[in-house]
């Protein structure tokens, strides 16, 4: 019997890991399956003559063909293969489809973005643009759907095997409106400042409005210079066309600004309302604190419309940590005497990476075939975003024009007042489908200023309702709604800027083509092979009358609207500066004394100052730049808070066990490494400093994240070492000061980091604090272990922080875990292409089986790059792979 019972136990043994093995091997061949070929000969239908796809030891695909549609045909069969899922997801999202995969937790977004209607717009976009764009995005799908002919279900990807994680096994054919839908998801990451004009609100439930202007201080321009530093002279304008300029005769070459003649100025500062006074006694007067469920629907309010359905992941105020860095030397400043460009920007992490790198060569280039570029683009998308060709190189940061406003609507029925009359509401229905129950039916209601998206979600109506605004909105028995006018939501060419960037020969060409770039607004960095330089402000920039942004403003009154666009010939721009180096990182784009109004606010120029002071300093040291200096500048970790605070921090007295801490702080250079002991400690006291100084008196949802506006309000406090911030009021009858709080923080971070690293102070290492997880943005939070082992990579530790150079961001009110990092890094050599450089977040493809799902992304931890082959020699030379695609 024992040996009947050994055997059994043995047989089940087998047989369970006969299982295991079995079950094993058949998930590595599912995950496997839908791995694409690189080599060989593929069919690919409309093609009027073959083309050559080399790939290099990555997998990064460079494109060879005849015609541009054969080229971009090529280009949509290439991102099916390594990313169609993602592609997929995307257009489900911009659409508002994503309940119909995953069920009914999704509809609140899928209202959302209803509401707003991005994929609406696309498609009005579409008839509109030129002729020969419609016809490169009608081949870039053809190119994508030729691949879903021949693919589906676990040959596609393995998200789509048997349609049990979410989507049907045979997707529907592409379209080109799926691809311009997707330049309206980024332009909404980028929009401005629309949850900070929920913020302020959240703010004043408990603050004075003097005391809530004080955590938004005036960009400092006394210390941090703008983009452009200066506007020229009246005399200037008659000359100003010497260059030939598409943009109407608006830059001086070389070596001026651009000419802005004087004109209609908006406020930057002054009072929520500009226009006619308040004729409400009870909206004149706020109460001081408002209704907890109205408060609580300001906090929900701007939680969602700071993570509301965004493809790069939840902001943090006017999405901290969502910036980025270009400049460009000239040649007078680099080792070969030719311009040199970089490009980093900072996005919230994602899996598979945000961009997509590719080549895109016509064989014999000129007017019939102009392209030969070469950089990074989105996956849906055909074409380059930011990249170079064989003339020019451009990059991209954010310029975080305020490019929304909140309209509080007087609603009667079907109906709103506007200038003391009737106007219908504007409806449509919509129908969600809803994965495993009944389709949900949804009314959008628009005015003339936009979509109601109080409606898409009420907590928003419940916060501006209990505004100022708000309340005088309800005198007279109105009910109350809130409308969103965006500028993304009206049709635009911006698709048609990109295409003309690709191919743009010079300065001139590149102007034109900028001169659509209607939204998102960005700063567009330029340099070309004759050795020019330059910088191009573009967007669709609201003109506003009766208020300067930052508030929700009456949407009955037609004093408080857009009166137009800021003319694209008077938007900042600059050629050939004098000192040789134009910096953007998201810091202000004009001087002061610019006439229009085209932010809230920027970033506080700490970085792009850190940036320039690098540049003058190696310039300086070494007469000249190489492409090495411009990498090292990119991997720059400095802290410029803590510049400002340690000396502060020393001079506290603090007990015996803080102290052995606080001692990390002499002699620190204020880098931040990942093996940093003071960088661990700083951003640990700096956390702290942060909550004792402000978490009691700013609602949850305000708390400080820590960014750089943050440090200019902390550096406006130091010199006032009896603020009433500095108070804690939770304590009562004790008045707190400056040093007070400061070794309340250096005792505390002490406590926290002894709990979580070492008792021994030198034992700290910042990267043990911050890290990365690269989450898979459908299924890498699913709650289910094996799936999210499979999609999934990290965590990582990392070193940089928020506002550094190496802008690995993070939030102080939640965490040291990284939420926005540079997305890919670039260096371009405009003396020889080949010599240029980049690297990726994470990977090529977007299979989690594929050896290039996350092979760049320990290069790109450790500062590196790869080297970029664009001649076509150098290509053939990288080149492991080669596939033609043949009619």
């Amino acid at each position: 019997m024992q040996r009947r019972l050994v055997r059994l136990a043995v047989a089940l043994v087998t047989l369970l890991a006969l299982v295991l093995v079995v079950g094993s091997a058949a998930a590595i061949v599912a995950v496997r399956r839908s791995l694409p070929g690189y080599d060989g000969e593929a069919r690919l239908p409309g093609l009027s003559a073959a083309v050559e796809v080399r790939r290099d030891a990555r997998g990064v695909p460079q494109i060879y063909a005849d015609t541009p549609e054969d080229l971009f045909r090529a280009q949509g069969y290439v991102q099916a293969q390594d990313r169609f899922y993602e592609m997929d997801f995307r257009r489900h999202l911009t659409a508002g489809r994503l309940a119909e995969w995953f069920g009914p937790r999704l509809v609140s977004t899928d209202r959302f973005v209803r509401t707003m209607g991005w994929r609406r717009v696309a498609a009005e976009e579409y008839p509109r643009l030129s002729d020969p764009v419609r016809g490169y995005l009608r081949a870039f799908t053809d190119g994508v759907n030729a691949y879903l002919d021949t693919h589906s279900g676990s040959r596609l990807s393995v998200e789509y095997t048997l349609g049990l994680l979410g989507p049907e096994q045979r997707p529907e054919p592409w379209s080109p409106v799926d691809s311009l839908a997707w330049l309206k998801a980024m332009a909404w990451d980028l929009r401005g400042n629309l949850d900070d004009e929920i913020a302020r609100a959240l703010d004043s439930t408990r603050l004075a409005p003097d005391r809530v202007d004080q955590l938004y201080p005036a960009y400092p321009f006394d210390r941090h210079p703008p983009i452009v530093t200066q506007l020229p002279t009246a005399d200037s304008a008659a000359d100003s066309a010497a260059g030939g300029d598409s943009g109407a005769g608006s830059v001086r070459m070389p070596g001026r600004s651009v000419v802005v003649p004087a004109g209609p100025r908006t406020p930057a500062g002054g009072p929520p309302l500009t226009g006619p006074p308040l004729t409400d006694p009870a909206a004149d007067s706020p109460p001081p604190g408002l209704p907890a469920d109205t408060a609580a629907a300001l906090r929900e309010a701007r939680a969602f419309l700071a993570g509301a359905p965004s493809p790069l992941g939840p902001g943090d105020g006017a999405n901290a940590g969502i910036g980025s860095n270009s400049w460009v030397v000239a040649g007078s400043h680099t080792t070969t005497g030719k311009p040199m460009l970089a490009n980093d920007p900072h996005l919230a992490p994602q899996l598979p990476s945000l961009w997509y790198q590719i080549g895109l060569h016509c064989r014999v280039v000129g007017e019939d075939c102009p392209f030969d570029v070469a950089g990074f683009g989105f996956s849906g998308m055909p074409g380059v975003v930011i990249g170079h060709n064989d003339r020019i190189a451009w990059g991209l940061t954010n310029l975080g024009a305020d490019v929304t406003d909140l309209y509080v609507e007087r609603i009667d029925g079907d109906s709103y007042l506007y200038d003391g009359a009737r106007e219908p509401l504007t409806t449509r229905r919509e129908t969600i489908k809803v994965r495993g129950r009944h389709p949900v039916e949804v009314v959008v209601r628009s005015t003339r200023h936009g979509p109601v998206l109080s409606d898409a979600n009420p907590s928003v109506g419940r916060a501006v309702g209990g505004s100022r605004v708000g309340r005088w909105s309800r005198a007279g028995g109105w009910q109350t709604a809130v409308a969103l006018r965006w500028t993304a939501l009206e049709p635009g060419k911006a698709a048609e800027a990109l295409f003309g960037i690709d191919a743009a020969r010079d300065w001139q060409s590149f102007r034109a083509a900028a001169a659509l770039f209607d939204s998102p607004a960005q700063n567009l960095v330029y340099a070309d092979v004759d050795g020019h330089i330059g910088y191009q402000a573009p967007g669709r920039i609201p003109i506003r009358k009766g208020s300067d942004g930052r508030w929700p403003v009456p949407g009955w009154s037609s004093d408080y609207d857009w009166t137009g666009w800021v003319p694209f010939d008077r938007l900042p721009a600059e050629f050939d500066p004098p000192r040789g180096y134009i910096v953007t990182a998201n810091q202000a784009v004009a001087p002061a004394s610019y006439p229009f109004q085209l932010a809230d606010h920027y970033s506080y120029g700490y970085r792009s100052d850190r940036i320039g002071d690098l540049i003058t300093e190696l310039i300086r040291r070494e007469g000249r730049l190489d492409v090495a200096d411009m990498q090292a500048i990119q991997t720059d970790t400095r802290n410029e808070a803590a510049a400002m605070l340690v000396p502060y921090l020393l001079r506290v007295r603090v007990d015996d066990f803080t102290a052995q801490a606080q001692r990390l702080f002499r002699g620190w250079n204020y880098s931040q490494g990942a093996d940093s002991a003071p960088a661990a400690y700083f951003n640990a006291v700096w956390a702290r400093l942060l909550g004792d100084t402000f978490h009691d008196e700013l609602p949850r949802n305000a708390w400080p994240s820590g960014g750089d506006r943050w440090w200019e309000v902390v550096r406006g406090q130091l010199s006032r070492p009896n603020s009433p911030w500095w108070d804690d009021v939770r304590t009562k009858g004790v008045r707190e000061d400056r040093d007070v709080i400061l070794r309340r923080a250096l005792e505390g971070a002490r406590r926290d980091l002894t709990r979580r690293l070492a008792k021994d102070p030198a034992e700290w290492r910042w990267g043990r604090l911050h890290r990365l997880e690269l989450v898979d943005q459908s299924f890498g939070r699913s709650g289910v272990a094996p799936l999210e082992r499979l999609f999934n990579r990290g965590p990582y530790d990392l070193p940089g922080g928020t506002d550094a150079v190496l802008a690995t961001a993070w939030n102080a009110a939640t965490g040291f875990d990284v939420r926005a990092v540079p997305s890919m890094r670039m260096v371009v050599d405009l003396a020889d292409f080949d010599r240029s450089r980049w690297v990726n977040l994470t990977g090529i493809s977007g299979h989690p089986g594929s050896a290039h799902y996350n092979d760049q992304f320990r290069t790109w931890a450790a500062g590196g790059t790869f080297a970029w082959p664009y001649a076509k020699p150098a290509v053939e030379r990288a080149a492991e792979h080669l596939q033609a695609l043949v009619p």
